[in-house]
């Protein structure tokens, strides 16, 4: 298992931070929103140059690509499908082994507040449905139906995955966040355990796989260390999200790393136990305190926390096995 941090490709603190932690292999995430176009090779190749020249190796890529028009059967469709497969070959032929994409459409991932104070007073996000109700969006009615996400899933991976496989590079699709249905009148399809196992068998192969996001499994009040064997018995849980919560989908707040509901050091060894050695990396910690809360979860703090409690349950588990 390889510790990691998410990392945008504009050098700062968290580059020194995670570099000073012995990191070497990261994520490089992008908001969505801030379009940049690795759909060109030359322009992942300088991206991938820009982690590489302070020292990190590009493991995963995740939250590049828009989206939307594919998942919804929009007129855009076909251009999205058309990016995503060059992304893809650009990937294999550039050495960047995991992709991570979600199929929330329209809303991303959801909080209601991004200010709750927890443990000593540090901020963290958390989410509550019956917030969620009396926005207005939640009264227009179903606009996306679950039908319509499965369908475009099933035509994404069906033409996806054999492009995966000849590049070389793995696929990952990451839960719902909340895993609850429907979001403003969005349908919501990876929400349960359930959901994976159909979408593994959508094209049962290796390259079609998981981000296992802990936080989003305990919020479907799944068993977190029986889920990571079961659905990561075969190889197919490609990338990890290291995060723990209380409560469940409808009312959930995010956690410090060791203080959810997860039995944190049981989820390692079920790691473990299944072979996984790809990259885990720190998600949504607390900001604490004299940290600003510009970036919700993201700031530095939390997550220079949240890597020495995952290294400590990493060399436990490891002594467990040399026993």
């Amino acid at each position: 298992m390889k510790p990691s941090l998410s990392l945008e490709p504009v050098v700062g603190p968290n580059w020194h931070y995670a570099a000073e932690l012995g990191i070497t292999d990261i994520v490089a995430i992008r908001d969505q929103t801030d379009e940049v176009p690795i759909w060109d090779l030359p322009v992942l190749e300088h991206v991938k140059k820009t982690y590489e020249d302070f020292g990190f190796r590009v493991a995963v890529l995740e939250g590049w690509v828009p989206f939307d028009s594919f998942r919804l059967r929009k007129p855009d469709a076909d251009l999205d499908l058309k990016r995503m497969i060059a992304v893809i070959e650009n990937m294999g032929k550039l050495g960047i082994g995991v992709l991570c994409y979600s199929w929330m459409a329209v809303n991303n991932w959801t909080r209601t507040s991004t200010a709750t104070p927890t443990r000593g007073g540090a901020l963290t996000s958390s989410y509550d449905h019956a917030v969620s109700e009396r926005d207005p969006r939640s009264r227009q009615g179903i606009v996306v139906s679950e039908d319509l996400l499965w369908e475009t899933l099933e035509q994404f991976l069906k033409a996806i995955v054999p492009v995966a496989e000849k590049a070389g590079v793995k696929l990952a699709i990451h839960p719902d966040d909340p895993p609850l249905s429907p979001l403003f009148g969005v349908g919501r399809i990876m929400r349960s355990v359930e959901a994976f196992d159909t979408a593994l068998k959508l094209v049962d192969s290796p390259a079609n796989g998981i981000t296992f996001c802990q936080g989003n499994f305990a919020a479907m009040n799944a068993d977190v260390p029986a889920a990571i064997r079961h659905l990561g018995r075969d190889g197919r849980i490609h990338f990890a999200h290291f995060r723990d919560i209380v409560g469940d989908a409808y009312q959930m707040t995010e956690t410090f790393h060791d203080a959810g509901k997860t039995d944190m050091l049981a989820a390692m060894r079920a790691y473990r136990d299944i072979g996984f050695s790809g990259v885990m990396r720190t998600d949504h910690a607390p900001v604490m305190w004299g940290e600003d809360n510009g970036r919700p979860g993201y700031k530095s703090l939390g997550h220079i926390y949240a890597i020495g409690y995952m290294r400590g349950l990493m060399e436990a588990v490891a002594a467990d096995a040399g026993r």
